[in-house]
């Protein structure tokens, strides 16, 4: 499209002089005393608010899918693709607080909550994942009340538990650009355990009796080899297992969760009132789509075996 435009040769200041004002610039003082604060309230308000944590506790079942490709490129673009929450897996993926601190920069901008999973139940490893930013923890293979007393201690200032305080070096408190932070940080926490053995199952009333436990995590690989039935989640008495602790789990008014790629299976457990179902693993999706599209032309992958997930 081509514009044709001339300039209006009969106007002149002086012809017009209500058409041709100067206006009258509005100091710059005056901009940034409206608008910084506001800017800093919502700042704050997005940056405290755990909208994962809130959602759980509201009842609203959130559909997650597990990262594993350890990059921020990755997890951006799966941020935007619609689901609730993605897991940084700091358990069996190359991840360290560098490269988890990545990933929660590519997510933020995204409705998609970041959870992540250390690789332990370690005070020191939390203390750096909080300093970053993460405020959801899935911590593995927690046996015991104990266990998820001190998981939950780690994520709390003193004196309600052992939180090292850096908020100057920590981006979770925009470098203390977030005002109380230090007094507020500690109800957005969400502590989510991981219960994998039938220790743990046979011990589930007293971690669901913990204070500041916001859900248990139903790890069913683990569980299944632990039960005797390596590589079979889907083996009836594990099945058994991970529904009738879906329903104590809920009855205990804790938020239960879960990982199945099978579709029928997440529904089910939705069903008994599983609030965190992550549904999918992002290798897994780039795996099994690449080979198929390469059968599509002949080719035939090096290997296939299918997961437990």
């Amino acid at each position: 499209m081509t514009y044709n435009w001339k300039p209006d040769k009969s106007f002149s200041a002086a012809r017009s002089p209500d058409r041709f004002r100067r206006v009258k610039a509005t100091p710059f003082t005056s901009i940034t005393a409206t608008w910084v604060p506001l800017a800093a309230a919502l700042f704050k308000e997005r940056t405290m608010e755990n909208s994962f944590k809130a959602a759980l506790k509201a009842g609203r079942p959130q559909i997650g899918l597990w990262l594993g490709l350890s990059s921020s490129y990755s997890a951006e673009l799966l941020a935007g693709a619609g689901f609730d929450w993605l897991l940084i897996d700091g358990e069996h993926a190359p991840n360290n607080v560098q490269t988890v601190l990545t990933q929660l920069q590519a997510i933020a901008p995204y409705p998609s909550q970041p959870v992540v999973r250390p690789s332990w139940n370690d005070p020191v490893q939390i203390k750096q994942l909080l300093d970053v930013g993460t405020q959801t923890l899935l911590v593995p293979m927690v046996q015991n009340a104990d266990e998820a007393r001190e998981a939950v201690r780690a994520t709390r200032y003193p004196p309600a538990g052992i939180r090292g305080v850096g908020s100057a070096l920590a981006r979770a408190s925009r470098w203390n650009r977030i005002p109380d932070y230090l007094q507020k940080a500690n109800d957005q926490m969400c502590v989510l355990v991981q219960i994998e053995t039938r220790e743990a199952m046979k011990n589930l009333p007293q971690i669901l009796d913990v204070e500041g436990v916001d859900g248990v995590f139903i790890g069913p690989a683990d569980l299944s080899a632990d039960m005797g039935y390596a590589g079979n989640p889907q083996h009836p008495e594990v099945q058994a297992a991970i529904e009738q602790a879906i329903v104590q789990i809920r009855e205990a008014g804790k938020a239960p969760g879960i990982l199945i790629a099978n579709e029928q299976l997440a529904k089910r457990y939705l069903e008994l009132g599983a609030l965190f179902v992550a549904v999918g693993v992002d290798t897994t999706l780039l795996a099994r789509a690449a080979e198929a599209l390469a059968a599509r032309f002949g080719a035939q992958a090096t290997t296939v075996k299918p997961g437990v997930y």
